[in-house]
């Protein structure tokens, strides 16, 4: 059985210069739909965000979009999706896209998309979650933080014990089922009591 029902996407406003950054947000968002996880994402019409979106919704899934008031014009709200929530500014944005996921995608990006996604790094690292992420290494788009990542280990910055838990997928069709094995990887360790205390 699938428990991983909803994922959060982070990924650019923009499309990028490549091609296989576009192609690889429609073949996720086809994925997510044919798999009946819903897309939470920051509710923008532009870029890979709209695209991944549009893709959902094309699919019949289900997408909620979460965007801030001053960012309604600049991202250009989507409406069309299934579920739209206005925040007042990031922190609530940010927070309710964190609760509404099972689990997190990183597609290329900007500065934007890089926070998000080490924020979830971060907030893992510091046991505040247990959720699955992913790193969507398009045409080894992340390979400059991967490599970053193993530059702070090597120096001593990430200290035995505080190993920074993520996944990479080089294929976008790799990406839906790392989600799901890794959600069941960690339910599986769970006892009995902590699962008993998480649906509390």
């Amino acid at each position: 059985m699938n428990g991983m029902k909803s994922v959060c996407v982070y990924c650019g406003s923009a499309t990028g210069h490549d091609p296989r950054f576009a192609a690889a947000a429609d073949e996720l968002g086809t994925a997510l739909a044919r798999a009946s996880i819903t897309l939470v994402y920051g509710g923008g019409s532009l870029g890979l965000m709209g695209r991944i979106a549009h893709k959902v919704l094309q699919e019949g899934g289900h997408v909620v979009g979460i965007i801030p008031r001053f960012l309604h014009d600049r991202e250009v709200m989507l409406t069309e999706v299934s579920e739209l929530i206005i925040t007042e500014d990031m922190h609530e944005r940010k927070r309710l896209m964190f609760e509404r996921a099972d689990g997190f995608v990183a597609l290329p990006g900007g500065i934007g998309t890089l926070e998000e996604v080490v924020e979830m790094m971060t907030w893992s690292q510091l046991g505040r979650h247990e959720k699955p992420i992913v790193l969507a290494n398009v045409a080894d788009f992340w390979a400059p933080l991967n490599a970053l990542i193993t530059h702070m280990l090597d120096a001593g910055f990430i200290r035995p014990g505080w190993d920074v838990s993520y996944d990479v997928a080089d294929e976008i069709a790799d990406v839906v089922p790392i989600l799901i094995e890794r959600q069941r990887a960690l339910a599986a360790e769970r006892t009995p009591q902590e699962a008993m205390l998480r649906r509390l």
